[in-house]
């Protein structure tokens, strides 16, 4: 497998990961409920995130932590919450790529999602 180097190998990994997603009910309600996504939208914004996270491309301009407090104000996310949106994140990587980029964006989910598990305390 190939690692993580184009804007479309991330919109592949965020349409994979979000399928995961919204097809489990122990998290689905949380997009299609609560932040109410539109789905194509929200897709091009976690690729213009990731992007400038792992490229340094000045294509993400949003405050990601107040859009995860916005919604954390209408349902608290749990500990459970943060393991399954872990664990399809990695999963998802891991069965389309591999390497340091791949590597890195699984490091780096981690750590987001620790610093918001504090914050939204």
């Amino acid at each position: 497998m190939r690692d993580v180097q184009t804007r479309d190998d991330l919109h592949l990994l965020m349409s994979a990961f979000y399928v995961k997603l919204l097809r489990d009910t122990n998290i689905n309600f949380i997009f299609t409920e609560v932040a109410k996504i539109d789905l194509q939208p929200h897709l091009l914004e976690l690729v213009d995130f990731w992007e400038e996270m792992l490229f340094n491309t000045g294509s993400y301009r949003k405050n990601v932590m107040q859009i995860h407090q916005d919604v954390n104000s209408n349902l608290k996310f749990s500990e459970e919450h943060f393991a399954i949106w872990l664990n399809y994140f990695n999963l998802t990587i891991d069965e389309n790529f591999s390497g340091t980029i791949a590597e890195n964006m699984k490091t780096r989910a981690l750590s987001i999602a620790t610093v918001m598990k504090i914050k939204l305390r």
